[in-house]
C-alpha cells in the first residue's frame, strides 16, 4: 500500500510576499527561515538573478499539520473565478446565530487585512452557512 503524499498548495499571483505575509496572518502560519547560509529571505533574494527577485515566497504551518503555502509571481493577472480555493475553518460545530457570529467576527478581522466579503451563503438553516470573500489579490476563499 502506498504512503500518503504531502501537498503544497501553490498560489499565482503578483506580489508574492505581500500575499504570503496576508495568508500567515489568515491562517496563523510562519514564514520559514531561510535557506543554509543566509541570514535572512532579503539576503537569499538578492543572491538570485534580477529577473528572479521577490518571485516567490512561501509560508507553513507551525505546527508541522497543514499544508505549506507557495505564492509565484506569475505575469498575467487574475481574471476568471478559481477553480479552487481554500476553506478557512473558523465555524466548525457552530450552528444557527453562533456559527454566523463566529464567521462574521473573523470576517471583520480579515477585512482590517485588506480582505474582501464577496456575499454570505446560507444553507441548512444555517449550520452549513459560510462567507465567500477574496484576498488582497482578488483570490476567493471561503469562511466556513
Amino acid at each position: 500500500m502506498a504512503s500518503a503524499k504531502q501537498v503544497q498548495v501553490t498560489f499565482d499571483c503578483a506580489e508574492p510576499e505581500r500575499v504570503a505575509r496576508f495568508w500567515c496572518e489568515v491562517l496563523g502560519y510562519v514564514v520559514p527561515p531561510p535557506p543554509e547560509g543566509f541570514a535572512t529571505w532579503d539576503d537569499f533574494d538578492r543572491a538570485l538573478p534580477p529577473e528572479r527577485q521577490g518571485s516567490a515566497f512561501a509560508c507553513v504551518d507551525p505546527s508541522g499539520v497543514g499544508p505549506r503555502l507557495f505564492f509565484q509571481r506569475v505575469p498575467e493577472g487574475k481574471v476568471v473565478k478559481n477553480r479552487l480555493h481554500l476553506d478557512v475553518r473558523v465555524g466548525t460545530g457552530l450552528v444557527g446565530e453562533e456559527r454566523l457570529a463566529a464567521l462574521e467576527a473573523e470576517c471583520a478581522r480579515l477585512v482590517e487585512l485588506g480582505a474582501v466579503r464577496v456575499r454570505l451563503l446560507r444553507a441548512d438553516g444555517h449550520s452549513e452557512s459560510c462567507l465567500v470573500m477574496q484576498d488582497i489579490e482578488g483570490n476567493e476563499f471561503c469562511l466556513d
